[in-house]
């Protein structure tokens, strides 16, 4: 999987820009301010259709600007192009030209994985943070995961508010609301069995990495969903699932909202049973995502058959040399990585030898060396 060429107009810092990229590696570098974490978070924007930083559509579109347009070019086994429109108000993607109406199938068609030195709000953040880095992942590798997740959130806003009709002491269909919960459950069964599975697919990659770069033992995912999931065949699920929600109805119509559920679920970083937010050191902190993301680009690689891109935003400069050797040790010749750099001191001569180098400065290219 290749992304031949990025073009922005209107993004961020950009009026306009294209780059055409190295097949392998490409490093991106200058002073700070210039644009350079602008161009990955674009790529990132063009293959899954929302920033990992920005809270609105609005923070993505140059100032005094109405809309933004990000457009690249895939190879894969064919050639094709992805592009997307973001107005104020809303986005617009298409393939080939072709407005896709169902997202899902557009998220699932380019596969990236982005490491950035905010990369440890996975570990302190909010469990939010987690879940929407679980179900883009998920996304990127099924469609039918997208729509489900999807749809699941689509009847929760009406279960919940249901909820507060019934709180409010206001008429409701009670019969709508029963189908309305067993329709959230019949979709939260695809999305557990999903997330477990990914998770200990994770687990049988993730240990290993993290004792090849710490060399300590022990480490491993935990997903911690708000039902037990110790029977995780269907039936178990719904019962399981049915049986909290009725047990919680009476806090639900006091809260105004449902419970229990994926959208409460949460995954943690462990260490010999030790959960590495509390008891873990920054250095283990850091690693137990570098081991995450590493893991997760031979998960992409085993469900679509192709490597994913690989987007370093200025870790380099946050790891000390062991571990940048750790992590170039699992990002292979054929994989595309698009780096970027405030020093290229940081990158080691090596990589930089077999490097596209793009100098950018206050959202020009200054020079390129192929």
């Amino acid at each position: 999987m290749i992304l031949k060429n990025i073009e922005i107009r209107n993004f961020r810092n950009y009026e306009h820009l294209k780059i055409d990229l190295n097949k392998n590696i490409n490093i991106i570098y200058g002073d700070n301010g210039g644009g350079k974490t602008n161009i990955l978070e674009s790529i990132y924007v063009l293959t899954l259709t929302k920033s990992h930083r920005a809270l609105t559509n609005v923070d993505l579109i140059k100032s005094g600007k109405d809309k933004a347009l990000i457009k690249g070019t895939m190879l894969e086994n064919i050639s094709y192009n992805l592009e997307i429109e973001i107005s104020k108000t809303q986005k617009q993607v298409k393939i080939d030209n072709e407005v896709i109406s169902k997202i899902g199938d557009y998220v699932s068609k380019m596969n990236i994985i982005m490491f950035y030195a905010e990369d440890l709000e996975l570990i302190h953040g909010f469990p939010s943070n987690r879940r929407k880095y679980l179900n883009l992942s998920l996304s990127q590798i099924s469609k039918n995961y997208y729509n489900t997740l999807n749809d699941y959130h689509k009847l929760l806003r009406t279960r919940n508010e249901y909820l507060k009709r019934i709180s409010n002491n206001e008429s409701y269909d009670a019969n709508y609301f029963d189908i309305l919960t067993e329709y959230l459950i019949e979709k939260s069964v695809f999305i557990y069995q999903m997330r477990e599975k990914y998770i200990e697919k994770l687990n049988d990659i993730c240990p290993k990495i993290y004792k090849d770069i710490t060399k300590l033992k022990g480490f491993k995912i935990k997903y911690l969903p708000t039902i037990s999931l110790e029977d995780n065949s269907k039936e178990a699920i719904r019962k399981e699932m049915r049986d909290k929600l009725k047990e919680n109805f009476e806090k639900e119509v006091k809260f105004k909202t449902t419970l229990c559920g994926p959208h409460r679920d949460d995954f943690g970083f462990y260490l010999n049973e030790d959960n590495l937010k509390s008891f873990g050191s920054q250095g283990q902190q850091r690693v137990a995502v570098l081991t995450l993301k590493l893991s997760e680009i031979q998960i992409f690689k085993d469900y679509k058959k192709d490597n994913p891109i690989i987007l370093l935003d200025d870790v380099f400069s946050e790891l000390d040399n062991e571990k940048k050797n750790n992590l170039l040790k699992y990002i292979n010749n054929d994989m595309q990585v698009i780096i970027t750099t405030t020093d290229l001191n940081n990158i080691d001569e090596k990589l930089k030898a077999k490097a596209k180098l793009i100098n950018i400065n206050k959202g020009k290219i200054i020079e390129e060396v192929k």
